[in-house]
């Protein structure tokens, strides 16, 4: 089967793009960048903006499946970016998905398009989306998601999963932030460090994408549903934090920030911020405030079930492969 991951250089897409080689699809992806080692899997890669749709359009030619994977993801920006990428590019792969009838599409959305700032323990799917949001990620995120929601009928049988907090051996983007950070010493916690989250090791959101387009190409009973992907095994956020840092050497963090500061800190960078057109992410932002110091985790029943998802990598497992990887890591860099 010819496939298309959009996004497929980056830490989620080329572990899916990866998995599909090694079931002898023939993969497509589509980046803004270059990935040589993507080629040297057999990969024909197309480099490209996904919010241009003749773009989109030529790598999706001839497929018969697109994941849906690409996205700007951050807490600070202009909402006409994140527009551009995570809306109009969605929009593109789901007309280019017409265009070709392709006839499946995965898609990877995020659990921060229902966060509303508060505790979210145990939710499910049925949670609505909130009234407003404290950054365009999630907002763009939601839009798009609704858009994939709405595309799914008999012509293009659609799935959103929601991986919550993607980590692993290469990971290019959460993981050299902790390391910075971490050994500068700038990282402190939000409140207590108690309040449990979810997160998700890479091989299982990958399993996971993969069994939702099985799911998807034979009974359909995912189409047009949405689902939260985590390991299933919250853990303090205190506790996962320090784990993956002892994991690649780097000293346990003891600092601690109120929330009510750190809220304040991010409005006030945010501020300062747009005053002087800096565009880079600022340290703190309301949305990143709020994240830290409040519980998030999800109910992943439906994805058992409709999905067949299971965690295979345990939280304790995950954390012994990164500390194995991260020496080989360095020798190599």
């Amino acid at each position: 089967m010819r496939i298309l991951v959009t996004g497929g250089g980056g830490f989620l897409g080329k572990g899916i793009v990866r998995k599909l080689v090694e079931q002898g699809h023939t993969v497509c992806s589509l980046s803004r960048g270059d990935y040589p080692e993507l080629r040297k899997l057999g990969v024909q890669t197309f480099s490209g903006d996904i919010s241009n749709y003749k773009a989109v359009h030529e790598a999706a030619r001839d497929c018969e499946l697109i994941y849906h994977v690409a996205a700007l993801a951050s807490s600070w920006g202009p909402y006409e970016t994140f527009y551009a990428t995570n809306v109009l590019g969605t929009q593109n792969v789901i007309q280019a998905c017409h265009a070709h009838d392709i006839n499946h599409l995965v898609y990877t959305s995020s659990p921060s398009v229902i966060f509303d700032g508060t505790d979210q323990e145990g939710f499910d799917e049925t949670a609505p989306y909130p009234d407003t949001y404290l950054a365009y990620y999630p907002q763009t995120k939601a839009i798009a998601e609704c858009a994939v929601m709405a595309a799914n009928d008999d012509r293009l049988k659609t799935v959103s999963l929601r991986p919550h907090l993607i980590w692993g051996p290469e990971d290019t983007q959460l993981l050299p932030r902790l390391i910075e950070q971490g050994f500068s010493g700038k990282l402190k916690l939000v409140g207590s460090g108690r309040k449990r989250i979810d997160a998700v090791y890479i091989d299982n959101a990958v399993d996971a994408h993969l069994n939702a387009a099985s799911r998807l190409m034979n009974d359909g009973n995912c189409a047009g549903k949405t689902y939260f992907i985590t390991n299933d095994d919250p853990w303090p956020f205190e506790k996962i934090l320090n784990a993956i840092l002892e994991s690649v050497g780097v000293q346990p963090v003891t600092k601690h920030i109120s929330p009510r500061l750190a809220y304040n800190a991010g409005a006030t960078l945010e501020w300062i911020y747009r005053i002087i057109g800096k565009k880079d992410e600022p340290r703190m932002t309301r949305f990143v405030a709020r994240q830290l110091a409040t519980a998030h985790w999800y109910d992943i029943t439906a994805a058992k079930e409709d999905l067949g998802y299971v965690p295979q990598v345990t939280m304790e497992e995950g954390l012994d492969r990164l500390r194995k990887w991260y020496p080989i890591r360095n020798e190599i860099s």
